[in-house]
């Protein structure tokens, strides 16, 4: 038994929220639905934190939670029935975010002055992307909007889980980075020097290592500006560089043939093609129109040119697996799976099966990735560290007259 925390909506529309103990979340579900409410949230109940302070003069980024908990929401209040105006007001009244909840807010205006909901949404496009309005509108011209909004979680929600066990298998390489770059640092900046001036006082040779060393840190210490300086024109010059839509297309396809990491880049590009692709087409959205949103949040431009190409070529009355075909770009797996999925008439279903698999395949590559990345980084720094700390002990063992 367990302490959980729920908003819920009372027969009469009104917001309710409390605590209450129960074995798991569906367990309190069937609980408030056995009251008579219709349950929005429910989450175990944690301590809860002040909204003062500080935090409350925060500016509050809109990011894929917020937007994938909002449409939860919206989409539990269509399902049971209200209209889209009062679950909007329900929706204001609940969102802690206080730019969101401004956004609602215009949204709801605008509907009560006549404007649709995909319209509506549509003039907010750093809130809900081009994909997400027009499954609305898809969803409000056939008349199950209730679905589409079912469809738009499920479809959130997958691409959190694939973005989440990316970023949470990169988090260790990257602290093991950090502290290894720190402990360099500080080595070469603060210690070393303290030895540099005891070596000088002696007037002794020192050994190559240690010359070595020695010198790079003076260097570090001496020019410490131009070389952040030129770490940092060289990262804006590459950024200026691939503004140009041919040298970005070049740059992209370069990253597909890097080993290991292009194999990765590939297989989450291609999950999130099949992902979109297969909602949308689900939605209802025409094929051609599908395949247009898709290319645009598209990440690389070889992918996207490549879905372009099919575009194109759908046009012209071939199909999409003899288009993908003929640029090369996908693996023959997603190929033939669109083909059998063409084929047989269900495309929409067959690219989820093959969003699944790839995104299967995504966590295996990138924990595959991580094992080989995690060894190697501790080898290089324990190297570097190594080197650092020999070459040290044989100046300190030359000045002590201490033999091998």
């Amino acid at each position: 038994m367990g302490e959980f925390v729920y908003k819920a909506i009372t027969a009469s529309g009104q917001t309710v929220e409390g605590s209450m103990e129960g074995k798991d979340e569906r367990s309190i579900v069937q609980s408030l639905h056995q009251m008579g409410y219709i349950p929005l949230r429910v989450a175990v109940a944690e301590i809860k934190r002040s909204s003062g302070g500080l935090s409350a003069f925060l500016p509050q980024r809109l990011g894929l939670q917020n937007l994938l908990v909002f449409t939860q929401e919206l989409a539990t209040l269509v399902s049971a029935g209200l209209p889209i105006d009062r679950s909007l007001k329900i929706l204001v009244s609940m969102t802690e975010n206080r730019k969101l909840q401004d956004v609602i807010r215009d949204v709801l205006r605008k509907i009560e002055g006549g404007t649709s909901l995909g319209d509506a949404l549509e003039s907010h496009p750093k809130t809900f992307p081009k994909l997400y309005v027009n499954m609305v509108k898809a969803g409000e011209t056939g008349g199950f909007l209730d679905a589409i909004l079912t469809r738009i979680v499920k479809y959130l929600q997958s691409s959190k889980e694939l973005r989440d066990s990316v970023v949470s298998a990169m988090i260790y390489p990257l602290i093991l980075t950090v502290v290894s770059g720190l402990s360099i640092a500080i080595l070469v900046t603060y210690v070393i020097p303290r030895f540099a001036g005891m070596f000088s006082d002696m007037g002794q040779a020192m050994p190559l290592p240690t010359q070595i060393v020695l010198t790079f840190s003076q260097v570090v210490q001496d020019y410490w500006y131009i070389i952040g300086g030129a770490v940092a024109l060289a990262y804006v010059g590459l950024k200026a560089y691939i503004q140009v839509p041919a040298r970005k297309l070049q740059w992209d396809t370069f990253k597909l043939g890097v080993v290991m990491v292009g194999d990765l880049i590939k297989k989450i590009e291609i999950a999130r093609f099949a992902r979109t692709m297969g909602t949308l087409l689900q939605s209802g959205v025409p094929i051609l129109t599908a395949l247009n949103l898709v290319k645009e949040i598209s990440q690389n431009m070889a992918i996207g040119q490549t879905i372009a190409h099919v575009h194109d070529r759908l046009r012209e009355g071939k199909g999409v697996a003899k288009a993908l075909e003929e640029k090369g770009v996908f693996p023959p797996l997603a190929v033939h799976m669109i083909a059998v999925g063409e084929e047989t008439g269900k495309l929409d279903e067959m690219l989820n099966k093959i969003a699944e698999t790839f995104e299967g395949n995504v966590q295996t590559t990138v924990k595959r990735f991580v094992s080989l990345l995690e060894p190697l980084i501790i080898l290089l720094m324990g190297a570097v560290i190594g080197f650092i700390v020999i070459s040290m002990l044989l100046a300190i063992f030359g000045m002590t007259d201490i033999k091998f």
